[in-house]
């Protein structure tokens, strides 16, 4: 702080945000003679020009007041778009810095972020994870809201200042009170502790439950066709529950998607794979992300997780095709005129549909007097690269009331996932951090006898080079389940059934 001519000047770190990415910004403060005013400068948008109002209010409730001079905030750089609320508190932080309230030597050690109420009070905002790695990068703390204390410790070993409300936090300054650094809550592991639904619900559909278990012991993309209550959506709700927890690194980066889209519950790193259904009406920026300010969509939130399409016919044709580039890269870059962002998006597919319109195909006494038209109009909503990617096809067929009654309950998720966890073990310990879905060929370990087969596989059904690869990745991934050092032919057989569309019946 410099005091030249009668100005005041102090300047004080906070964020803007690109993606999941926090950008450093300095919020500069002048007071000096002239006609009152309180200006912000810097391209804010609305909700940062708004923050004069919020601000003037806050320090009216705790009993200051703005001095009757020209008040000028600059968000450098002025060429960086500032978007949120999230810049009330560095602005108020520089202010009472500025005006000599809380000592400026203090504050400058920290970055800060957060929104206030009128009455003083901060709400939490979003990306404070991302903003907590960037200060831990510059060696700042970090003042945020108190219910956010939590998710700032995931940044790294910083000072943190979770205040609930903007008085404690002048208080604190000035040592008149002293706030407590927050600390993880404690919580029940969640090792061994399935979430959602059990699979002992489900009886029968061996196929079903085997190409769920494949699916998540590979990290697979999975398709199940088959006409209405055949269990299609029962076995997909049931998938997140047989993968293993995220490890620290998955955990942070999928928290940091959450953070940036203010979803983090609680302010606590997600330890769980996430699982997201959206709805077939979903337009494509909610799908891949985009919008106005360029948000992640469901296949970024799905990062590390499962992303389940039920009706999958139904989505838009323009929807469906944004998936295929990041099936294949893991991540997703929306172009926009103000924006260009890249978000993660290494997600595993899991889609749902009914074998044509009516549902009911080959069901003489029920199909529609369109078929078998019908079922080819509806499969021609689905374009042949996207099918090219799902490495599991699956073609249910309905259950008969009375047996499905008498079948008996099959085994729990806690049982398959312990098989599919020692499968994660195998790849881990095999390629490292990467599931067999995206491994390298020359990962795999295929014997000669297996490369053979599956040679003879993709000649005799016309597999493409990407159905021949996946082909024998999901091969690689039975043979872990069988605690098979090499893939042979009789694990490239049974990824054959699941390939050729219309098997595993």
């Amino acid at each position: 702080m410099t005091a030249e001519t009668g100005m005041l000047n102090f300047r004080l770190r906070s964020f803007a945000f690109s993606g999941i990415e926090a950008r450093p910004v300095w919020v500069e403060v002048q007071i000096s003679t002239g006609l009152p005013a309180f200006l912000i400068v810097g391209l804010p948008d609305k909700a940062v020009a708004e923050a004069r109002e919020r601000v003037r209010a806050a320090l009216t409730s705790i009993g200051l007041a703005l001095p009757v001079k020209r008040i000028l905030v600059n968000l450098v750089p002025a060429d960086l778009p500032k978007e949120g609320a999230h810049f009330d508190l560095p602005i108020a932080m520089a202010l009472l810095a500025a005006m000599g309230v809380i000592p400026a030597e203090e504050a400058a050690r920290y970055a800060a972020l957060g929104e206030l109420s009128l009455d003083g009070r901060l709400n939490p905002v979003s990306g404070v994870l991302s903003a907590a790695l960037e200060a831990a990068a510059m060696g700042m703390g970090l003042a945020c809201p108190a219910g956010q204390g939590e998710e700032a410790l995931c940044g790294g070993d910083i000072a943190i200042l979770a205040a609930p409300d903007l008085l404690s936090l002048i208080n604190h300054f000035n040592g008149l009170q002293v706030l407590t650094p927050p600390t993880f809550s404690p919580i029940a592991s969640s090792a061994g502790m399935p979430s959602g639904p059990d699979l002992s619900d489900i009886k029968g559909m061996q196929t079903g439950r085997r190409a769920l278990e494949i699916a998540a012991a590979g990290g697979h993309s999975l398709l199940l066709s088959g006409p209405p209550g055949a269990g299609k959506s029962m076995l997909a709700a049931r998938l997140v529950g047989l993968l293993p927890d995220l490890s620290a690194v998955e955990s942070l980066e999928v928290s940091r998607i959450y953070s940036a889209a203010g979803l983090l519950p609680g302010g606590r790193p997600l330890r769980r794979p996430p699982s997201r259904e959206p709805h077939h009406s979903a337009s494509l920026p909610a799908l891949v992300g985009g919008g106005g300010k360029a948000r992640p969509g469901e296949i970024s939130l799905a990062h590390h997780g499962v992303l389940f399409l039920d009706e999958l016919p139904e989505f838009s044709r323009a929807a469906l095709e944004a998936l295929r580039q990041p099936l294949e890269t893991g991540r997703v870059s929306i172009a926009r005129a103000a924006a260009h962002v890249t978000y993660p998006a290494r997600f595993q597919l899991v889609a749902a549909m009914n074998p044509c319109r009516c549902g009911y195909i080959g069901d003489a006494l029920r199909e529609c007097r369109k078929a078998p038209r019908c079922a080819e109009d509806y499969m021609a909503r689905i374009s042949g690269p996207l099918l090219d990617r799902m490495d599991l096809h699956v073609a249910m067929q309905p259950y008969e009331p009375l047996s499905y009654m008498t079948e008996a309950e099959g085994e729990s998720t806690q049982a398959v996932a312990a098989r599919v966890a020692t499968a994660r073990h195998q790849q881990a310990t095999r390629q490292g951090d990467v599931v067999n879905a995206v491994a390298a060929l020359d990962s795999l370990q295929v014997s000669p006898a297996a490369q053979d087969m599956a040679q003879s596989v993709a000649a005799r059904f016309r597999f493409s080079a990407r159905g021949y690869t996946r082909l024998l990745r999901v091969a690689r991934t039975i043979a872990d389940l069988a605690a098979e050092a090499w893939v042979e032919p009789a694990h490239v057989a049974e990824a054959a059934t699941f390939r050729v569309r219309g098997g595993g019946q």
